[in-house]
């Protein structure tokens, strides 16, 4: 687990923007299985996720046509909330940072690791926006 000082910018970071940070496996079962879009931010400490993921999820939540919720889950933080959204996102093996849309409680959309490292953010936030013009 990673100090409280060390993660609180970085979680800072998007729930500022919108997101609201997800502490616990019930608060991620009834963000993700209720009704219309939810997009899933698996934050992290690693460079990718401050350089690429988190910029392009700010910027993705931001465009126009935009999903119903915005959360997030931090990883070596929350580990039963980031747990319980992994087991959301199978088939694709774990890997922070990492982002999902769900429809209705299905994943309809994800980025993983290796899609975000060495991308630009806008690059990133891009794929996500259509994803969003198609699903929200």
């Amino acid at each position: 687990m990673y100090p409280e000082y060390l993660v609180a910018p970085m979680r800072e970071d998007l729930t500022v923007a919108g997101f609201q940070d997800l502490k616990s496996a019930d608060e991620v079962v009834a963000a993700i299985e209720s009704e219309g879009t939810v997009f899933v931010v698996v934050n992290s400490v690693c460079g990718c996720a401050a350089a690429n993921a988190r910029p392009a999820a700010k910027l993705a939540a931001g465009s126009a046509k935009h999903p119903d919720k915005l959360v997030t889950v931090f990883a070596g933080v929350a580990k039963e909330a980031v747990d319980k959204a992994r087991a959301y996102m199978l088939p694709y093996p774990s890997s922070s940072p990492s982002l999902a849309l769900f429809k209705d409680g299905k994943l309809v959309h994800m980025i993983e690791r290796h899609q975000i490292e060495g991308r630009p953010a806008q690059m990133i936030a891009d794929n996500l926006i259509g994803a969003f013009e198609q699903y929200c």
